[in-house]
């Protein structure tokens, strides 16, 4: 019985070529959406969760009160990791690290003749007992335990020795100022994890070279925890809460909490010191954007099967007439549509493997087709089954419902109920396709204003070395050399990159301050001509100079943080950081120093001239850079020579702030762009249908001396009806996710009317291009030959 019912089918479907390839096409394009969408969430999803003691896996992060202020982050104490394990109980291991959430380091390892830049990052010896990866050579327990110990991956092993085997036991030199010694090698970390690295350094080596990490009051790191089976989290929180009291001051007090490790990928964002959201956001956005295209799909589907109903009414009554039952033929039109459900299904799968490497350059993704995945298959078979039943429960309803007296005599019409469903089911195709260019509009402009606006700096023509190896002791030679070659217009120098200057403190005193206030600045350290270098704007004094023997001492502030220090006439004034009593000697124009996301924070910038760390700023002149850039490695090689010459610009470390936000625009003008080439083949199947059925009243009206601009308007005035009717839908929907979406930038592009007029008209005019062929093809048939029957 059942291969009768795919073998009647299978007729039909070959019977109605136009018809069929419309409703597979469209099905097709629309499983081929959703299946990216669902592995892109699959692999976001995945990101830090294939740790085998993932559920007992937790990151710790800090909540501080001060100024009447709640802030949060995972930055933690360097020392933190071990005073837990000693204190509570229900730790089984601990582990700090650097870094999770920030840039790992980019270091030089020297040996086996060979010297080669890799990412490190840093952990205590728990590391491996907690985390799921494994060492091909070496100790879990003990690979982190010793001063100087190494780990590193399968890959830099073959880099340096040519295999795992021949690693273990070696030294490596890093930054040219310490042996390592390699204590083991683990496989090359997988795609779906947030902190890459090629190598871990052990945790006392850290802490001998970053003595501030030893002190409770500074933060950084980041802490691991792994609590026993039976431990409650709950309980554990509890327990850490107050850990870091003793540290408090009469001016701010900090609280510790955990998440599990798992989730910081997806829930990574703060809002009043406690975890809100983060990427999350965007894997729910496209979920849904993956639901509304198939149901799209699906819509079409109906539609054209409703429309072309009476096309199958004989069919319908004589089936009756012979006996057949309408559960029988409730099963005849579902079959139909899981036929073509199957052959859609099979079509995608062929589509998103091809198109699968363009997806992955689009979204900064890895993905491989899951052949081996049995959850993949799963998901499938279960996608094919509901949209195969979504997409035929109704028709198959409506189709077996028909009478067959009705049907025989020839009296059969679509009822009103039919109809109006039809014409509700087009209304929301396009209060979905305003959505989508709405959305489209509103994320492309937003980046575009995020790529464009000025940031208070010239972020073109600037270049950024790191002050690594020889370079820290060089760098006023390597300055004044600098100046001397052509193409170089200035040379200064700052602790942070421009866009990720991050490091804060509460430790700022100056005159008549407000007691029992401790106010948090954001602070970094800069060289001499730093302000001529950036071409940032001062608003009173001038920049730091070793014309000034004071300056060693001196501060420049913005805008921001004058506000709060409250100095009516800055210049000259005392500031304290840190228990270094200096001056201000120049006031900023407020400039952008981290992302648009948030606002222009208090800044100290205090001299830095003499730091061992950070990186050297090069303004170049226009036009000049690759000649600048060909003599600063001559330069660095000279003076660093074991080190190779790295540099990056500007204007690339910007745009990583807003990878993000760049890849969700170009996926949403992709989709949005499926979406409505989708619902135009649902119009075109709907346009060929009524022009079909209309042929003897165009004919008539034609007789009648009816125009071809009438004609026209007649067909597709319904259409444009129907638009408007869904503009009026989709227009508050619109307004307010979009707005809603603007808020997690603190600059940002205002929605205007104009926004959602585009999207409906660009909507009527894309269904007024689709369905114009078959109105026109139809209105310019001879009346002759369509009214020769009557």
């Amino acid at each position: 019985m059942f291969f009768n019912y795919f073998k009647i089918a299978w007729r039909n479907l070959i019977r109605n070529k136009t018809f069929s390839a419309i409703n597979i096409s469209g099905l097709t394009v629309g499983l081929a959406c959703s299946l990216l969408i669902l592995l892109w969430v699959q692999d976001e999803r995945s990101v830090d969760n294939f740790h085998a003691q993932g559920n007992q896996l937790y990151l710790v992060y800090e909540r501080q009160y001060a100024d009447n202020k709640i802030y949060a982050w995972y930055k933690t104490p360097g020392m933190l990791a071990a005073e837990m394990k000693r204190t509570v109980p229900e730790i089984a291991y601990a582990s700090n690290f650097a870094w999770i959430d920030d840039s790992p380091d980019r270091l030089t390892f020297e040996g086996a003749d060979k010297i080669i830049k890799f990412d490190a990052c840093y952990a205590e010896v728990d590391y491996f007992k907690m985390m799921s990866y494994p060492l091909l050579k070496g100790n879990p327990a003990t690979a982190l335990s010793n001063p100087g110990s190494l780990c590193i991956s399968e890959k830099m092993a073959k880099a340096f020795f040519g295999s795992a085997d021949a690693a273990i036991g070696q030294s490596l030199r890093y930054d040219n100022r310490k042996d390592l010694t390699i204590t083991g090698v683990f496989k090359d970390l997988p795609e779906n994890i947030s902190a890459r690295f090629d190598c871990l350094i052990d945790w006392s080596t850290f802490l001998t070279e970053n003595n501030w990490a030893k002190d409770w009051g500074n933060v950084g790191p980041n802490t691991l925890i792994l609590l026993r089976k039976d431990a409650d989290p709950q309980l554990v929180a509890t327990k850490i809460k107050h850990l870091l009291a003793k540290y408090d001051t009469p001016t701010h007090r900090t609280e510790l909490d955990i998440q599990r490790f798992g989730d910081s990928y997806l829930h990574g964002n703060f809002t009043a010191g406690h975890i809100s959201g983060g990427r999350i956001a965007y894997v729910k956005l496209f979920s849904v954007v993956a639901i509304f295209i198939l149901l799209i799909a699906c819509i079409n589907f109906m539609n054209l099967t409703t429309a072309r109903s009476t096309k199958r009414a004989k069919e319908i009554g004589i089936r009756k007439v012979a006996g057949a039952a309408r559960p029988t033929l409730l099963w005849q039109f579902l079959s139909e549509a899981m036929l073509i459900t199957v052959l859609s299904v099979s079509l995608a799968l062929i589509l998103v493997y091809a198109l699968l490497p363009l997806f992955n350059q689009l979204s900064g993704k890895h993905i491989m087709f899951p052949y081996a995945n049995i959850y993949f298959w799963i998901s499938l078979l279960c996608l094919t089954m509901i949209t195969g039943l979504a997409a035929g429960s109704y028709p198959a309803i409506l189709l077996s419902s028909f009478q067959p007296i009705k049907i025989l005599k020839g009296s059969l019409k679509s009822g009103h109920n039919t109809v109006r469903l039809r014409k509700g089911l087009v209304v929301f195709q396009f209060v979905l396709s305003i959505l989508f260019i709405t959305g489209t509009i509103v994320v492309s402009r937003q980046v575009n204003y995020i790529q464009q606006t000025h940031l208070g700096y010239d972020r073109e023509n600037l270049i950024y070395v790191p002050l690594e190896g020889n370079l820290a002791e060089k760098y006023s030679v390597f300055k004044q050399e600098a100046m001397n070659t052509p193409g170089i217009q200035m040379v200064s120098r700052i602790g942070e990159t421009p866009t990720a200057i991050g490091s804060s403190t509460y430790g700022v005193e100056w005159d008549n301050k407000v007691p029992n206030t401790s106010p948090m600045f954001t602070q970094t350290a800069t060289g001499y001509d730093f302000v001529k270098t950036m071409h940032l704007k001062l608003v009173a004094g001038r920049d730091l100079s070793p014309a000034f023997a004071s300056d060693s001492f001196g501060y420049l502030v913005n805008e921001a943080a004058l506000k709060v220090i409250g100095y009516q006439d800055p210049i000259g004034k005392s500031l304290t950081v840190w228990g270094k009593k200096g001056t201000i000697v120049g006031v900023l124009k407020d400039f952008h120093f981290s992302s648009l996301h948030h606002p222009i924070l208090p800044l100290i910038l205090r001299n830095g001239e003499t730091e061992q760390y950070g990186h050297i700023l090069i303004r170049t002149a226009a036009g000049k850079t690759q000649q600048a850039v060909a003599s600063l490695e001559k330069i660095c090689k000279t003076l660093n020579p074991k080190f190779p010459f790295t540099y990056s610009f500007s204007d690339d470390a910007y745009h990583k702030l807003y990878r993000s936000e760049a890849i969700v625009s170009k996926l949403s003008a992709c989709f949005s762009a499926l979406a409505i080439f989708i619902s135009c083949l649902g119009l075109l199947g709907l346009a060929m249908f009524t022009a079909e059925q209309r042929t003897k009243e165009i004919g008539i009206r034609k007789v009648l001396g009816a125009g071809m601009l009438s004609l026209f308007s007649l067909l597709s005035r319904e259409v444009v009806m129907l638009a408007l009717i869904a503009f009026l839908i989709a227009s508050p929907v619109a307004w307010w996710a979009m707005n809603a979406w603007l808020e997690q930038f603190a600059y940002r592009i205002d929605m205007a009317w104009w926004m959602l007029l585009l999207a409906v008209l660009l909507i009527i005019c894309i269904t007024m291009l689709t369905i114009s062929y078959q109105s026109i093809k139809a209105i310019l048939v001879n009346p002759i030959k369509s009214l020769k029957g009557e």
